[in-house]
């Protein structure tokens, strides 16, 4: 039986799709923390059948944008005296920066180093965005 303890102070994102979690971990930079981490793969789910969890003894801050973006059905547990103070369920971002690049070659974005990649959200059941820029569609 595998025993992950409860920690006192910090967060745990719940609820990331199978398989996501170690990208998430690497986006956050979690493999350089010095302080107490946790990844669990696999985890049996209620709902969903499986998922991934982080948990992590710290309050750091988190890009909510980048995670609703990567799975909308992420939860984000803050956790003091091992008690939940504050639960976050993440939907789609209605725009993101810097998260994904757009592909047209003719956009300024490929053309311009220093420029922030944009995309604002046009379909929420479908998970479409669109390049601010240029309107290339990223799904």
């Amino acid at each position: 039986m595998l025993n992950i303890t409860s920690i006192s102070k910090g967060l745990v994102i719940d609820h990331i799709k199978p398989g996501l979690g170690l990208k998430i971990f690497k986006y956050l930079k979690l493999d350089e923390a010095d302080f107490t981490v946790a990844l669990i793969i696999n985890a049996i789910s209620e709902k969903h059948g499986r998922k991934d969890i982080i948990k992590i003894e710290n309050k750091i801050d988190i890009d909510l944008a980048m995670l609703g973006f990567l799975d909308p059905n992420i939860t984000v547990n803050i956790i003091e005296d091992e008690v939940i103070i504050d639960k976050i369920n993440l939907t789609l971002p209605d725009t993101v920066e810097n998260i994904i690049e757009c592909k047209n070659p003719r956009c300024i974005t490929a053309e311009e180093r220093d420029i922030t990649h944009k995309f604002v959200l046009i379909n929420r059941d479908k998970g479409l965005y669109k390049c601010q820029y240029c309107d290339q569609i990223y799904s």
